[in-house]
């Protein structure tokens, strides 16, 4: 599943496109639905947690989850797509802005979810978590839904994937996240204390952020990650190899510094 900021650099670069332009074609082939009426606009695009929006001026909505497999692309007309037309799963054109007199085509090829939902309709986003991608986040109601959403025996890292908590946080910033606050992601999260909880989230809310304007993610000074993706190899501050290991009912991978990350209990 994509972390939270590359959802949030897509929504953001379909804005830029579509937003305030005239809608000139819309296909969704596997959905059934009404026609626009003459002369739609796009309105906007957004992320929420890891759905993205495409709104329109008649008051409904796009809404698409990537997942593993799913991605958007822009084009300008006449221009060859990257992939093949059948991954398609909804195509929405728009006409000339004001200062561009090209339109553009965005692509949503191979999203598991592609819903166009009425005005006033369930976004399907009311259960999660506070976004830890936007600026001013509500960092003590996700503490609030870490204790909420977590059992007794629940990890911390499997927890920082629940987007019930907060909204963002994927594999990548998982282990990266565990590393900054040299802790176990393999601790029960009873075991940790408030304070701490308070620092994990604050800092998958950092690392998110400081990564929305560029696509090259890093999480340590002078650039790249601490652990994730390097099992094996030396930590980059004790030389311990990075350990790796499956984690959760998902079966999501792990990574580690079994030396610079203690339990960190109560």
């Amino acid at each position: 599943m994509p972390e939270g900021d590359t959802i949030f650099r897509t929504a953001r670069t379909l804005d830029r496109a579509l937003a305030g332009r005239e809608l000139t074609g819309f296909e969704a082939r596997r959905l059934s639905y009404r026609p626009f009426p003459a002369s739609t606009r796009v309105t906007g695009a957004e992320a929420r947690g890891k759905h993205c929006f495409v709104h329109f001026d008649d008051g409904r909505s796009l809404r698409t989850h990537l997942r593993m497999s799913g991605s958007w692309h822009l084009y300008r007309p006449g221009e060859r797509w990257r992939k093949q037309p059948g991954a398609a799963r909804a195509v929405v054109q728009v006409g000339a802005g004001l200062e561009d007199h090209r339109g553009w085509t965005a692509v949503c090829f191979a999203a598991p979810v592609v819903e166009l939902l009425d005005a006033g309709a369930d976004p399907g986003t009311t259960h999660l978590g506070p976004d830890l991608c936007r600026p001013g986040v509500d960092l003590p109601e996700a503490v609030r839904r870490l204790d909420a959403h977590s059992g007794p025996d629940r990890e911390i890292g499997d927890a920082l994937l629940d987007q019930r908590i907060a909204c963002g946080v994927g594999n990548v910033y998982k282990s990266e996240v565990c590393f900054a606050c040299a802790i176990n992601p393999f601790t029960p999260v009873k075991e940790i204390d408030a304070e701490l909880r308070r620092r994990l989230l604050t800092s998958a809310a950092t690392m998110l952020q400081a990564n929305l304007d560029h696509p090259d993610r890093s999480t340590q000074p002078g650039g790249g990650l601490a652990v994730y993706g390097r099992a094996g190899r030396p930590c980059r501050h004790c030389a311990t190899p990075i350990a790796w290991a499956k984690q959760g009912e998902a079966n999501r991978g792990t990574y580690w510094c079994p030396t610079c990350q203690t339990a960190h209990r109560r």
